[in-house]
């Protein structure tokens, strides 16, 4: 069984917040299995990591949980928040605080690495 996961979150954005739940369920699940889990935020998914923004998100209209209480549930398993930097330069704004779970950035070409490497499995959002 391997025992990395990298999960890319693309389409699961702040404009589709019913897409956000499911990949930090995922990550959740796989943390405990004691997996090692990175998060890829690219494209407009990077706006997650900006604080307030994944606060004022829920998955579902009722509302009780919000997309960053899932998130900060799996950081607190142990997945790590990892943003394209490309991507944050196109979709963040200078002055903008991010999440204290953002752990840095990483290329597409890690990513990539990621998938072509027989020890990760991935996972795409």
């Amino acid at each position: 069984m391997k025992k990395k996961l990298a999960i890319l979150l693309w389409a699961a954005n702040e404009d589709r917040p019913e897409l956000c739940a499911t990949p930090f369920v995922q990550a959740m699940a796989a943390c405990a299995l004691d997996c090692e889990v990175e998060i890829h935020f690219t494209g407009r998914a990077t706006r997650l990591l900006i604080a307030g923004v994944a606060d004022r998100l829920y998955p579902t209209d009722n509302g009780n949980k919000s997309i960053y209480v899932f998130m900060k549930e799996a950081a607190y398993m142990g997945a790590e928040f990892i943003a394209c930097g490309m991507a944050l330069g196109t979709h963040t704004q200078a002055g903008e605080t991010f999440v204290p779970e953002y752990s840095g950035n990483a290329t597409a070409t890690e990513f990539t690495l990621r998938a072509l490497d027989p020890e990760w499995a991935t996972l795409i959002f």
